[in-house]
């Protein structure tokens, strides 16, 4: 197990080192720092742009495959990403943005693999019930709804709610609040901001979870091992949990690990609808604003957090599958 993993981490570090080096090409010649000083006032000269951008290494003038090594120095020898077109720390933003992203996402994805398998499972030993029917008809609408639409009728609901309960127990804006201090004061302000966004999410996620599980597990009630539990007397539902959804989780397990990375740096509509400085945010700020240290960061992010993804779905393809675990 061990060799396998280091096997597999290996690669993934491989890809990570390739892209976020291709990463750095690209976005600095697609991206021009200099466009941030122009609309300054009083008006720069190009040289005194230039100039201003060299202590970044951002400077135009020097060759890029200088401003690349010089780039990856700072990596190698002190974890440093470098700074944006105006000074901020690449690595405090990241920092800061991640740890904002991930209890979002952690959260709304445990939830959306919570509700949507458990709703599989129930409407999987109910296939064609009123309750399934009803299930299914409610995740297809779901599903239709775009983000930026589910954010903000989520947004409405909550501002209903609070006008009819006299007070605001629901924040609809900002991941905290002003001037709260205290250990116990500010976890609980957090987690009232966070109810709303996770809402959001977790009722656009849990709907493709929802919908594949109940497929996969309406497939393997034809198999061997299933029909087996069921002749010793099992009844649907009781083979469903015990015998099939081991089997089924398989894909599921997989989709779960290669979609959390791509909404620690998608969830850009939620995050702005709510004004989370989430990864979300920082990755549209980057190319906005050309920050060509902040994009490459970002992509690194995506990258690590994707190789992360995979090996956890291996490990889970070994866990779940004993066929895999013998070989």
């Amino acid at each position: 197990m061990l060799r396998y993993l280091a096997r597999k981490t290996t690669g993934w570090l491989l890809m990570i080192v390739v892209a976020t080096n291709a990463t750095f090409f690209l976005a600095s010649w697609f991206l021009d720092p200099r466009s941030d000083y122009r609309t300054l006032r009083p008006v720069r000269t190009e040289a005194q742009i230039d100039t201003a951008l060299a202590p970044y290494g951002l400077d135009p003038r020097q060759p890029v495959v200088d401003r690349w090594w010089h780039w990856l120095a700072n990596i190698v020898l002190h974890f440093d990403w470098g700074s944006s077109p105006t000074g901020i720390a690449v690595n405090g933003e990241i920092g800061y943005r991640a740890v904002v992203s991930g209890e979002l996402v952690l959260l709304s994805t445990a939830l959306s693999v919570l509700v949507g398998v458990s709703l599989a499972v129930w409407t999987a030993s109910r296939q064609y019930g009123w309750g399934d029917r009803i299930a299914q008809t409610v995740s297809v609408v779901l599903f239709n709804i775009p983000t930026a639409v589910m954010a903000l009728a989520v947004v409405f609901v909550a501002i209903w709610l609070n006008q009819h309960a006299g007070m605001r127990f629901l924040y609809v804006a900002g991941e905290n609040s002003p001037g709260v201090t205290g250990f116990w004061p500010v976890l609980g302000d957090r987690l009232l901001h966070l109810i709303l966004p996770t809402v959001t999410l977790t009722l656009i996620g849990y709907v493709g979870y929802h919908l594949t599980q109940r497929a996969l597990l309406l497939d393997t009630l034809d198999a061997d091992f299933v029909r087996t539990a069921r002749a010793t007397g099992l009844t649907r539902a009781q083979a469903i949990r015990r015998h099939g959804l081991r089997a089924a989780l398989i894909p599921t397990a997989t989709s779960v690990a290669f979609t959390v990375p791509a909404i620690f740096t998608g969830a850009v509509i939620t995050e702005t609808v709510f004004g989370w400085d989430g990864m979300g945010q920082y990755f549209v700020e980057t190319i906005s604003k050309n920050d060509v240290h902040g994009a490459v960061a970002t992509a690194a992010f995506g990258a690590a957090m994707t190789a992360i993804g995979a090996v956890l779905a291996d490990l889970a393809t070994v866990f779940l599958d004993p066929r895999v675990r013998v070989s």
